[in-house]
């Protein structure tokens, strides 16, 4: 007799890909909580206030293209997340976007002089990058597998 065995797709998926979706949307939550907040007087207020005046002049006086890009990054890295959750191919496009939205708030950040004025800056926005080309990384792996459809 022959039994059939039923295996449902969730339990296929790596640990690892449920792991880093899970950390992809936690950390754009997050990073969306900072975008809104960077809009608000009381977010630039907390944001200014450990800085030095030079500091907060070149923080406050950004163009708006830091903002978009910026904003492109965050919503892509969220959307992307939330997509890789749901092993969706098109995880893969989106997180190139928000990779490239953070690639160009890098340069901008680079050509404004804020990592001048704000050493700090650097270390946080590189580790936000990695986590970028992480999460895009996890995505071209996950579909390199056949775990997204």
């Amino acid at each position: 007799m022959q039994s059939l065995v039923v295996e449902s797709s969730a339990s296929r998926v790596p640990l690892w890909l449920w792991a880093a979706a899970a950390f992809g949307v936690m950390w754009n939550v997050y990073g969306l909580y900072q975008f809104v907040g960077s809009f608000t007087q009381s977010g630039q207020a907390a944001m200014t206030a450990s800085m030095t005046a030079s500091q907060a002049a070149v923080y406050l006086s950004l163009p708006g293209w830091i903002s978009v890009v910026f904003g492109i990054g965050v919503s892509g890295g969220l959307l992307g997340s939330f997509l890789l959750l749901l092993r969706r191919n098109a995880a893969r496009p989106v997180f190139v976007v928000s990779f490239i939205g953070y690639a160009l708030l890098f340069a901008g950040d680079t050509y404004y002089g804020v990592f001048a004025a704000i050493p700090a800056q650097l270390a946080i926005l590189a580790v936000v990058v990695l986590i970028a080309s992480a999460l895009l990384w996890v995505s071209w792996l996950a579909g390199k597998r056949g775990l997204l459809r």
